[in-house]
This record gives C-alpha cells, sequence and structure tokens, in this order.
C-alpha cells in the first residue's frame, strides 16, 4: 500500500472514519433500532396529517348525497376517520417526540465521547497546532451538528417526501391530470429549492465565517482589556473592532438579500399552486371529472403541500450547514495519530533508570536536523543537568525521551527497552516532568495533587503538599485543599502553581525525574527548602533537569552541554569550569543568574 494512503491510529482509539456519510453513520451505528421507530413514527405523523383532507372528502360526499338516514349516522365512517386520523398524528407525533428526547443527548454524548477519546491520542506537535478552545469548540459543534443533520433528514425531509407522495397519490386516484399536476410542481420546486440553497450556501459559509473571525477579535480584545487600559488605547480598541464588525454587516447583508430573493421565489411557487390546483380542480368539477368531496380535498393537499414546503430552501442550506460543520469537525480531528504504540509494544519495566540515546537523529522538519547521530548514557541513579543556548537542544532532547516526538532513525533505551517498541502509558507512567509552566485542571487542589497517583488518600496528598512546601498557603484558603484553582490554575500565583506541580510529581514518584527548571518562579527561601526535599525524594532516582538559571544545576552529578544538537562538554561543574570550555564561558556570561537567549560573538 502506498505510504499516503495509510491511515495511522493508535490501537485504543475509537475507529472513527474519515469521510463525513461515513462519520454520521458510525455515530449513528448504535441507534439503528431507534432510528427505525422514528422514520415510522415520523411516516405515520405525516401521513396521518396529509389524510385529514382524504376525510373531509369523504365527509363531504356524504353531505352531497346522503343516503337517507341521519346525516350523522351516515357519516359516522368518515368521522370516525377524521377522528382517528387526528389521534394518530398526535400520538405519532408524541411517541417520535419521546424517541428524540431520549437518542438526542444519547448520540451526542456518543460523538462527544468518541471524538474526544481519539483526540486523546494525538502528538504534541499536533496540539502546538491547534488552539485548545477551538478544539473543545470544534467537538461541541460537531456532536451537535450530527444530532441536527440526523434530525433534518428524519423529521424534516423524510415526513415531506411522505406527505408529497400520499398527496401525489391521493390526487391521481381523483384525476389523472390533476396528479400529474402536483407531482410536476412538487418535482420543480423542490429541484430549485436544492439548486437555490447550493448558490447560497457560499454566502452562508462566507457570512459565517465571519462570525466566527469578529468573535475571535472580540475574545482577544476582551482577553487583553488590561493592556488596553494601560496603555490608554481603549478608544483604539473600539474603532479597531468596529472595522470588522462592519464587515460583519456587509456579509449578513448579501446574505439575507439572497435569501430574501429565495423568499420571493417560494411565495409565487405557492401562489402558483394553490391558484392553479383551485383553477384545474374547478374546472374538472365544472366538467363533472370530479365531486365536490374530491375538489374540496385538492385544495386541501395543496395548502397541506404548501405548509411543508414552505421554507425547504432554509432546510436545506441548515442542513448543508449541519454537514459542513460535521466534514469540518472530521477533517480537523480524524487525521492519522502520529505516534502510536507498536504493534507488538510491551509493558516498559524499570528496574535501574539507565538511559540511552543510540545514534539518535530527529528534526522537527526532516531537511532541518536538530540532532545527527547523538549518542549519550545516562547511569542509573544519576542526576545531570542540561545546559545550553535556546534552540541547542535541551527541550528536545526530554521531549524524544517522553516520545511527544519520534526520532527518524536511531533508538531511545530505557534499562536496555526501546521506548519506540513499549507501550506509551507505561512510559508516562514511569517518567514525572515538572515543567516550567505548569498547568493544572479547574479542579480542586486536592484533585491536582492526587492526579499523580489516583488511589493516593487525603494523608499522602497532604504530605506530598508539605515537601513542596504548598501545604501552608492551602490551609488558609477559604476551602482548603477542595478549593477550586480556576482555569488552568488562574487563582493561583506562578509560584503556587509550581508547587502544586511539584507535590504532584513527588505523589507520583516515579523512578526516573526531569525538571524544566521548575523552582523559576520561587523565592530564594522557598526554593531552598523545596531543592533540599525534591534531593531528599529523589533518592536513587534518574534525574534530568534543563537549567535556564545555572546555580539550580551546579550541584548534580554531572552536567551536559548542548550546543547545535550536539553536546560538546560533559562533566561535574567544577571540572567543567576548570576546562574553562563552553560551559566557563555559559556560566561567566549569564546575568541575573540566568543564560542569555544566544551566545555573544565577541565573548565566544
Amino acid at each position: 500500500m502506498p505510504r499516503n494512503t495509510f491511515f495511522q491510529r493508535a490501537a485504543d482509539a475509537p475507529p472513527i472514519p474519515s469521510g463525513t456519510v461515513r462519520f454520521i453513520l458510525y455515530c449513528l451505528a448504535d441507534f439503528r433500532g431507534w432510528l427505525i421507530l422514528m422514520l415510522v413514527l415520523e411516516a405515520g405523523q405525516a401521513a396521518g396529517g396529509i389524510l385529514v383532507p382524504y376525510a373531509v372528502k369523504a365527509i363531504m360526499d356524504g353531505v352531497t348525497h346522503p343516503s337517507g338516514a341521519t346525516v350523522l349516522e351516515s357519516l359516522r365512517g368518515p368521522l370516525l376517520l377524521l377522528a382517528g386520523l387526528n389521534v394518530a398524528e398526535i400520538l405519532f407525533s408524541r411517541a417520535s417526540g419521546a424517541v428524540l428526547i431520549i437518542v438526542g443527548p444519547r448520540l451526542r454524548q456518543s460523538t462527544t465521547k468518541a471524538l474526544y477519546a481519539y483526540l486523546q491520542y494525538h502528538a504534541p506537535r499536533y496540539f502546538s497546532s491547534h488552539f485548545a478552545g477551538a478544539l473543545a469548540h470544534r467537538i461541541s459543534e460537531t456532536a451537535i451538528s450530527v444530532n441536527h443533520t440526523t434530525w433534518s433528514v428524519l423529521c424534516d425531509f423524510w415526513p415531506i417526501l411522505v406527505t408529497f407522495a400520499v398527496s401525489v397519490a391521493l390526487l391521481l386516484n381523483v384525476h389523472q391530470g390533476l396528479g400529474l399536476m402536483v407531482a410536476g410542481w412538487v418535482l420543480a420546486y423542490v429541484s430549485l429549492s436544492y439548486f437555490l440553497a447550493t448558490r447560497c450556501q457560499p454566502y452562508a459559509q462566507g457570512y459565517a465565517a465571519t462570525r466566527s473571525m469578529v468573535n475571535g477579535k472580540i475574545v482577544d480584545a476582551v482577553t487583553n482589556i488590561l493592556n488596553a487600559k494601560l496603555f490608554a488605547r481603549l478608544r483604539f480598541e473600539r474603532q479597531y473592532l468596529d472595522g470588522f464588525l462592519e464587515t460583519e454587516v456587509k456579509a449578513g447583508r448579501r446574505t439575507f438579500w439572497y435569501m430574501e430573493r429565495v423568499r420571493w421565489f417560494q411565495f409565487i411557487a405557492a401562489a402558483t399552486l394553490k391558484v392553479g390546483t383551485v383553477y384545474y380542480a374547478l374546472t374538472l368539477w365544472d366538467g363533472g371529472l370530479i365531486g365536490v368531496g374530491d375538489f374540496t380535498m385538492s385544495v386541501g393537499l395543496a395548502l397541506l403541500i404548501i405548509n411543508d414546503a414552505r421554507n425547504l430552501t432554509r432546510r436545506f442550506l441548515e442542513f448543508f450547514e449541519y454537514v459542513g460543520n460535521v466534514a469540518n469537525g472530521v477533517e480537523t480531528i480524524v487525521q492519522p495519530h502520529e505516534i502510536v504504540d507498536a504493534p507488538d509494544a510491551v509493558p516498559l519495566k524499570i528496574s535501574q533508570g539507565r538511559i540511552e540515546f543510540r545514534n539518535v537523529c530527529f528534526g522537527y522538519e526532516p531537511n532541518q536536523p536538530v540532532f545527527d547521530g547523538l549518542n549519550v548514557v545516562i547511569e542509573p541513579g544519576q542526576r545531570v543537568g542540561l545546559v545550553g543556548f535556546s534552540g541547542s537542544g535541551k527541550s528536545t532532547f526530554v521531549s524524544l525521551m517522553l516520545r511527544n516526538y519520534q526520532p527518524q532513525s536511531g533508538q531511545i533505551l530505557i534499562d536496555g527497552m526501546d521506548i519506540g517498541q513499549v507501550l506509551q502509558d507505561s512510559l508516562h507512567e514511569q517518567v514525572s516532568l515538572i515543567p516550567q509552566d505548569p498547568s493544572l485542571f479547574h479542579r480542586s487542589l486536592k484533585e491536582n495533587i492526587g492526579y499523580g497517583r489516583l488511589a493516593a488518600d487525603d494523608a499522602a496528598i497532604q504530605t506530598a503538599a508539605r515537601l513542596a512546601n504548598a501545604d501552608e498557603f492551602i490551609q488558609v484558603m477559604p476551602e482548603g485543599y477542595d478549593s477550586l484553582v480556576g482555569e488552568r490554575g488562574v487563582k493561583l500565583s506562578g509560584g503556587q502553581r509550581q508547587r502544586i506541580a511539584i507535590a504532584r510529581v513527588m505523589l507520583k514518584d516515579a523512578p526516573i525525574l526531569i525538571l524544566d527548571e521548575a523552582t523559576s518562579s520561587l523565592d530564594s527561601v522557598t526554593e531552598k527548602t523545596i531543592q533540599d526535599n525534591l534531593d531528599r525524594v529523589m533518592g536513587r532516582k534518574t534525574v534530568i533537569a534543563i537549567a535556564h538559571r545555572m546555580s539550580t544545576i551546579a550541584h548534580l552529578d554531572r552536567i551536559l552541554v548542548f550546543d547545535q544538537g550536539r553536546i560538546v562538554e560533559d562533566g561535574g561543574h567544577e571540572q567543567l569550569l576548570a576546562q574553562q570550555g563552553v560551559y566557563y564561558r555559559l556560566w561567566t556570561m549569564q546575568a541575573g543568574g540566568f543564560l542569555p537567549e544566544r551566545a555573544d560573538n565577541d565573548n565566544c
């Protein structure tokens, strides 16, 4: 099979199809019985409604041709039919509504679960290319649109089809010419409505895109409103937004004027059917070809057809919009997974914590390599610092070890096991990371710390918090450990968020620990306390620390100096200073305890 036709997906991800129609059918598969029941009920409702003129015809025939008995006795059958049709319409419609109530929320839930489960298995590169809010909105919108697409077919188009079919059949039974005339009108009206909807679709999509863009501008302006105040740019922001709002107005007018022309067509078509049906039926009645009941039924059917056909173009437009939303959601989310477990992947078992990079070649773009044949071994229990200028390869080194990216060639081994051949979950269960800018769930402090070990009790959580010097500030919060932290931990300061992240990792107690300047947001006293606690809990763990502040790694067993994707120096702090090489220059160049972004050519 050619490489570009291979659709790679994680083994545990739901088998979501990448085609729009197949995706919708996949979502509906578990509700097949309910949907068939809805088809039957909607058909019964539509037939019950459209057969009312037939019952009226029977009544009119009974009135104009009395049988000699009393009127009520002679019309008992037609009256019972009329009552039965109305009762059937009520029962069928409400039964259909009950099924919709049962199925609707479940269908949306099922679609949302499938999309989110699939999304989880995308690699970090995917998430760095998409806004989290946009992905969440896309999942929600796709799930809603699957529902709306289904209900459009079942509750709009299917009943209209039944109405048209029954009406034409009844009219053909009255008079072939009358039936063919209405059938011709229905065919022409549906075809033109569909054509006009397709012509209007670009306008509607453009208007929707403009609304989305304007909404994004408003969100951006609200998010940065403090900046606008600090720079005294409130009026500028209003004027800036006015330009986009004016664009939205123009796009809306184009769409609405086109839809107004469509409504002209609908009203003219409806009037043509009403007048044409009445005139033709009168001609046939005048010629003795149909009776009064037939005439009444014909007029009644024409009115019902017009009522059901009204706004058919709008329904087509809405249907296209729903299908388009589903297509966008599928296109965005149902993409091949970049990194998946090998078919024969096994759990990673770490007994020592030895890490080896063996001839690793990697580049975020294949023609721009970061590492070209990188070889390095970190022995069990070693505490190793990574230093170098921005872009030298430190973060890439850690990302490859976490298998956030896949090397183009070479192997990364932990205790002799190639991490490309182990289950990703087992890797992440045994490697901990404390990032420089940790992100927290909008959940309680207890839940955020307990995320490190879900089975941990309150005592273990509080012990981890004390080790991270977090217990003190947690205790003075209104709800203590049950306090919510806000979106991404916004209710906490940077230092507090970092301490919660440290507590979470201490609770996890994985055999390999990665620190990405884990105490950079802390004051020096708190940092010293936590650093001492970290040193205690490290024990014989294998530790890798990315250093942006050189003083944080001077005490480690070993320091790897990166430069343009190569390890140019390797040794202890004093040893590297004595060499007076790259590390010595980095140490002497740091300002305020931090490394500069790049080398100064005059000093290097």
